[in-house]
This record gives structure tokens, sequence and C-alpha cells, in this order.
């Protein structure tokens, strides 16, 4: 059974670390506005499995840190956690979602539709692209039928 909630920073930062930077310190998985994201909790059979964490400037939001346990990556928890948070952003009325995404990784957001943008650079070890999303929240116009009598 999988279940997506809201969660409290810290308890991203144990998966973080051992899904993006287990060579790494602990304490580099932190981010400074971790208090001031919404973050995404996914349990599989009540254990906490993946997590995702949001942060907007008015309508425009980032995810970051979008990480899955190894041992339950390439089952499709990834894709879960990002079709809940298209769907967030969307209630939210965000025109955009943006993130730092791994080089390795892009074909993951291209199945979403991000697209990737010219922003590149290198951080721990790893090329990383920007890429975003234009989010359409217009409401779909209903046509009504108009029957004859």
């Amino acid at each position: 059974m999988v279940q997506i909630e809201q969660i409290f920073p810290s308890l991203t930062w144990r998966i973080r670390h051992e899904a993006m930077y287990p060579e790494l310190p602990f304490d580099t998985v932190k981010l400074p506005d971790d208090f001031d994201g919404i973050h995404f909790g996914l349990y599989l059979d009540h254990k906490l499995t993946g997590v995702v964490s949001l942060f907007h400037d008015g309508d425009v939001y980032q995810f970051r840190k979008l990480a899955i346990l190894p041992d339950t990556q390439k089952e499709g928890y990834g894709s879960q956690l990002m079709a809940y948070i298209l769907d967030f952003c969307k209630i939210q009325k965000a025109t955009k979602l943006w993130c730092n995404a791994r080089v390795n990784a892009k074909e993951f957001y291209f199945k979403f539709g991000f697209h990737e943008t010219d922003k590149t650079f290198f951080k721990d070890g790893y090329d990383f692209v920007v890429m975003e999303l234009i989010l359409n929240n217009e409401e779909p116009q209903r046509h009504e039928e108009h029957k004859e009598i």
C-alpha cells in the first residue's frame, strides 16, 4: 500500500542521505531553507520510502531532493511522488515548476513534460541541468450539448 502525505522537514534527511549522497557527511543533505518548504513523504506499507521537498516564490515552485530509497528505486515510486506534487502545484495555481536535475535523470523528467534549459552546473560530483515545466491553470471549458426540442 502506498500513501503520500506532508511530513516534517527533518524526516526527509535520512532518505535524502541514503538515496542521493551516502558518501557525504549527513549534514550535507540539510537545506538552509528546509523549514520554509513543504515536504512530502511516500510511505510504502507504512515505511517512509521516498521524499520530495517543494519551495515557492509567488506562483513559481521548485522541487528539490526527490529521493527514493535505493532498494525500492525503479518501481514507480518516484513517478508517484512527481504526479502528486504536479497535482499539488496545480491546486496551488502554480505557473511553473522547476528543478535542478541530475543530467543522468533527465529522461525521468521528460516523461512529465519538463524541458531542459541552457542552465547547467556541476556540484558534489554531479552534472546538473535546470529543467522546467510551464503549468496551464486554465479551467477546461465545458461545452454543453444543445439538443433540439
